[in-house]
């Protein structure tokens, strides 16, 4: 039997930046594994709790930089939650804007517009380091993902583990310290979400919107393959114990 003060499955703090930015697939994923999620919108003014207590974070996506405070105003709020996961060894994972937070803050540099940017399913190849990490590893050489960006991370914190690179991408994923990932690209995120993409912003990038599509929609078996096993990895970090 279960002693009654034994803890429960940890419920993960969850900051969404955008409308359209949920946890998606990778909320679903946490949940069937046990993981419970408290998803705050501070951009529709939501407040962000001062302290994790030793909960989960899940930073998402957004069209902000790390540091864009004016226009997201919760950011600094963000950075401190990340900073003190980063201190308490609470596990952490952030994608897109996340995972360029989750570097500045333990250490490296972001830059607006840097780079080619990176628009639907790309890619992402394997490092060696990725063969032992908690979550990376057995995955194959190469997965695809969806990717959204035209900011990137420039210089990785010091001492982070290099995880996986893309073409056009030198820091796609990486792990600071035992317990916190940073991945640029979006596992979260659905094959049939790009055909709601704006077609004319994405011309004006050089991508046409129904290719992009397509290859999304025939990437998407390997992709919810590869980033289920991921983020199921990181529910069983979330529920250890440190």
């Amino acid at each position: 039997m279960t002693p009654s003060n034994a803890p429960g499955p940890p419920t993960a703090v969850v900051v969404q930046n955008t409308r359209s930015g949920g946890p998606g697939r990778v909320g679903a994923w946490l949940r069937e594994a046990g993981i419970g999620l408290e998803v705050l919108r501070p951009y529709e003014g939501e407040v962000l709790p001062r302290r994790l207590d030793s909960r989960p974070l899940l930073v998402l996506g957004g069209n902000f930089l790390p540091d864009d405070d004016e226009r997201a105003p919760w950011l600094p709020a963000t950075r401190h939650l990340v900073a003190q996961a980063l201190d308490g060894g609470t596990p952490v994972l952030g994608i897109c804007l996340g995972g360029q937070l989750l570097a500045q803050v333990a250490g490296g540099s972001v830059r607006a517009r840097h780079g080619q940017p990176e628009f639907g399913s790309t890619q992402i190849r394997l490092r060696p380091e990725a063969a032992d990490d908690p979550l990376l590893h057995g995955l194959g050489r190469a997965v695809p993902a969806i990717e959204r960006h035209v900011d990137a991370i420039t210089e990785l914190p010091p001492g982070a583990a290099w995880l996986a690179s893309s073409a056009a991408c030198p820091h796609q994923a990486f792990r600071v310290g035992a317990r916190a990932w940073g991945v640029q690209f979006h596992p979260e995120a659905e094959a049939h979400r790009i055909a709601g993409w704006d077609r004319e912003r994405l011309a004006l990038q050089g991508f046409d919107r129904d290719r992009l599509h397509t290859e999304a929609v025939a990437d998407e078996g390997a992709a919810v393959s590869a980033w289920s096993v991921f983020t199921r990895r990181f529910a069983q970090v979330c529920a250890r114990r440190p």
